[in-house]
């Protein structure tokens, strides 16, 4: 067979592979359909509304399967026949005759199809260009027909059609619009990656990665770890084991991060299509190779050693490093309103003034460049600020100052092409860390941004265009000052946040001299024979209690000495007692000893049943030692301990290079405060991804917070012990602590939700994308 016959035999099987996923999938989505209709009946509404929708869930249970079958075998004629021919066989080809006005009722269907095809391209974009690119391989066509059945227009015009045909009206269609997206979209997605991995595995074009299927959830970044309904009704099956074996040896990361990494590879290989000169690089954060296209020899490879430092693709050349001074310069003369030279416009005006000269200074720009990849690079970095200029979110004054980081940001990108390989590239994270702070769910309603935050944005800007030469070390130097002004910004001049970051640096405090104290005592007591009961009072009750002390008298006030003496008294007193004189001792020492003890708990917050508790428990030990049940300290090691005790302060291990862990964060629901909320509890045991994105949470973003009875947006102001505190602030003041896990279950409840479903460059990036998909010749236009 030659080589032109197998590859038209392979697109063919790949076609029936295609349609069998299709046909499988169908059954768990009308299940999901019978269940969402199901459950609009029990949707509290109006008379009007609740008898329409009884009466269009009856119409779905009795035609819903009618419209499976007819979909189904919609599917298996386009296949066999060609879609024109199966439309016809349903009653919906175009008839032959006189033109005549196109009537309401199609107008309508054209609208329904339109709006569920882009439901699901929303999802299933990335792994069609894959499948689109495999299939050009086999069928060397320079695109996929418009009526083939691969593209989502033409599934959404036959389930339509099979819709209509079965007896449902676009009132019932209306009515389940929601799910049928959603589900449309994974189950298009779905037979798209079972495609590519079928093609993957005949070999055909493996160098163009095929990502294990991931579902995103519409809101939430955090349900998108979480199995779909149509999992659960089906129990898995063949395609979930498989994603199971692709994540598992990956290392745990959240999945924005795997998201950003997959915008940065698809935006390499579609602009590598179109320009063959484009950058290959490798990211450090993963160490992906990004591939040219099949048949182009990548226009660099990092020798051995190389990976993750930048890829030098030289400056711009001399008329395109003119065009970006001229361009700059333009950009930093704000226009002014009619009334005078002196008073600016509004920013609204100066916004639309900005996007009028960018798109004039873009064909200027494109016009001085040397290269097709300045070409494109101009036209990416044009179409990435025009999209973070139209996010509403983001206050027009502060969008007119990001609208001046778009000639650097060209600079640099055509200088270093692991500006588009890199999510973590520092312009990039310079402009996602400004976007996250302003982008919170009020700027609309007029709460507005501090003064102090937009000052600074305005000073980091006007920095960058101050050193035109320094590629990426001045973005990294005003990411790192803009991190630093972060923290100061919510300990000192942020109202809402200044109480509480200082209440949360107490916590912090009092937990690190305590976890100090419980490692100390633990190195001290190791080979010392001491009651089981006794070490873990000293370790989880007694610690916490020399750390509350310290932190309020200082470690060498009185009362601190008081409770490290009672610490050694206890250890003596659970020490076996032999003799009479001993036992006589103790029996002296015991009241003033437990006196101390439960005055120290108290001071420390425990509240009286635990004190009580801890009492008996101590009691308990305390009697084996007058039976003899436990093993003697000799004396000289018991004034060995007591002198440790009283120096233990500077026996502590210096906070500085303290490891953290969960093991040793302990109970914080005893540092409650009326100012202060501490989260004990909610959500379930976190995945190590859900850990991975807890910890990758920056200070400055903004949230929605459900807990207790409150959903509220919140803004995290301040992080501590190496990322095992995290505190929350609402615009009222209120603070809300996490420890890390707790944190994480939250993220992984869909308790703590993002503004941001993805960083605002990447979001930037698949907008670019998009409209690159639609017309990719504008790279080089």
């Amino acid at each position: 067979m030659t080589d032109a016959a197998r590859n038209k035999a392979l697109a063919s099987q790949a076609r029936h592979v295609y349609l069998e996923a299709l046909v499988r999938g169908l059954a768990p989505v009308a299940g999901v359909l019978n269940e969402a209709a199901q459950q609009l009946l029990l949707l509290p509404a109006e008379y009007a509304v609740m008898v329409a929708r009884r009466d269009g869930v009856a119409a779905w249970m009795r035609h819903g399967p009618a419209w499976q079958s007819a979909f189904v075998a919609g599917l298996r004629h386009a296949v066999s026949h060609g879609v024109a021919e199966a439309r016809q066989a349903m009653g919906r080809a175009s008839q032959s005759g006189p033109l005549s006005l196109v009537d309401d009722d199609t107008i309508e269907r054209e609208i329904i199809g339109s709006r569920l095809s882009l439901a699901m391209m929303d999802k299933a974009s990335w792994e069609f260009t894959d499948l689109r690119t495999r299939m050009h391989q086999l069928e060397q066509l320079d695109e996929l027909p418009a009526h083939d059945l691969l593209r989502a227009p033409v599934v959404a015009g036959l389930a339509l059609d099979a819709w209509y045909r079965s007896g449902l009206s676009p009132s019932e269609w209306q009515m389940l619009k929601s799910t049928l997206h959603a589900e449309f979209s994974l189950l298009l997605g779905e037979a798209y990656h079972e495609t590519n991995r079928w093609l993957i595995q005949q070999g055909v074009l493996p160098e163009v990665d095929l990502r294990p299927f991931i579902r995103r959830a519409g809101n939430s970044a955090a349900t998108a770890h979480r199995p779909s309904t149509r999992q659960e009704l089906s129990g898995g099956h063949e395609e979930t084991r498989y994603m199971a074996r692709q994540v598992a040896p990956v290392a745990a990361r959240s999945q924005a991060s795997r998201a950003a990494e997959e915008v940065m590879q698809l935006l390499q290989r579609v602009v590598g299509r179109q320009v063959p000169g484009f950058a290959a690089t490798v990211s450090p954060s993963a160490g992906y190779r990004t591939v040219s296209p099949a048949g182009v020899a990548p226009s660099r490879q990092p020798a051995p050693g190389t990976a993750g430092r930048p890829s030098q693709m030289g400056s711009a050349s001399p008329r395109l490093a003119a065009a970006i001074n001229h361009a700059q310069e333009a950009l930093q003369r704000r226009p002014v309103a009619g009334s005078g030279p002196e008073v600016e416009a509004p920013a609204p005006q100066q916004l639309e003034e900005i996007k009028a000269r960018n798109q004039a200074f873009k064909q200027v720009l494109k016009q001085a460049a040397d290269t097709p990849a300045e070409r494109a690079t101009i036209e990416i970095v044009a179409l990435l600020f025009q999209s973070i200029l139209q996010e509403e979110r983001i206050p027009a004054a502060v969008r007119v100052w990001f609208a001046r980081l778009q000639m650097p940001v060209l600079r640099v990108a055509v200088s270093e092409p692991d500006f588009f390989a890199e999510a973590e590239h520092p312009a990039r994270a310079l402009i996602d860390r400004m976007g996250s702070c302003v982008m919170g769910f009020n700027t609309s309603a007029g709460s507005g941004v501090g003064e102090a935050l937009e000052r600074e944005i305005k000073r980091i800007v006007q920095v960058v265009e101050a050193y035109p030469d320094t590629g990426r070390r001045v973005f990294q130097t005003v990411l790192t000052e803009f991190e630093k002004f972060l923290d100061h910004y919510f300990e000192n001049e942020n109202q809402a946040s200044r109480k509480g970051v200082s209440l949360a640096q107490q916590v912090e405090q009092r937990e690190t001299l305590a976890i100090q104290f419980t490692i100390e005592l633990r190195k001290m007591l190791n080979e010392v024979p001491v009651q089981d009961g006794v070490r873990e009072f000293l370790f989880h009750v007694w610690a916490d209690v020399l750390a509350v002390t310290a932190v309020r008298s200082g470690a060498q006030s009185d009362n601190t000495k008081t409770m490290k003496r009672a610490a050694a008294d206890l250890i003596w007193s659970a020490s076996a007692k032999v003799s009479r004189e001993e036992r006589a001792e103790v029996i002296r020492r015991l009241p003033p000893l437990l006196k101390t003890l439960r005055d120290g708990m108290g001071h420390a917050g425990l509240p009286s049943a635990k004190q009580d508790e801890q009492i008996r428990a101590l009691n308990n030990s305390l009697a084996a030692a007058f039976t003899a049940k436990t093993a003697a300290i000799p004396r000289e090691r018991l004034d060995e301990l007591m002198d440790q005790l009283q120096a233990l302060d500077a026996l502590l291990p210096e906070a500085g290079g303290l490891e953290i862990n969960e093991s040793l964060v302990r109970d914080l629901s005893g540092h409650e405060t009326e100012d202060l909320e501490v989260v004990a509890e909610g959500g379930s045991s976190p995945t190590p991804a859900m850990l991975a994105w807890a910890k990758e949470l920056q200070v400055g973003g903004w949230y929605m917070l459900d807990y207790r009875g409150r959903n509220e947006a919140v803004q995290l102001a301040w992080r501590g012990m190496r990322h095992q505190l995290t505190l929350f602030v609402s615009p009222k003041g209120r603070g809300v602590l996490f420890q890390l896990s707790r944190l994480a279950a939250f993220l992984q409840a869909g308790l703590l939700l993002p503004a941001q479903d993805e960083a605002l460059t990447v979001k930037a990036t698949r907008n670019a994308l998009a409209k690159l998909d639609v017309d990719p010749t504008r790279l080089l236009s």
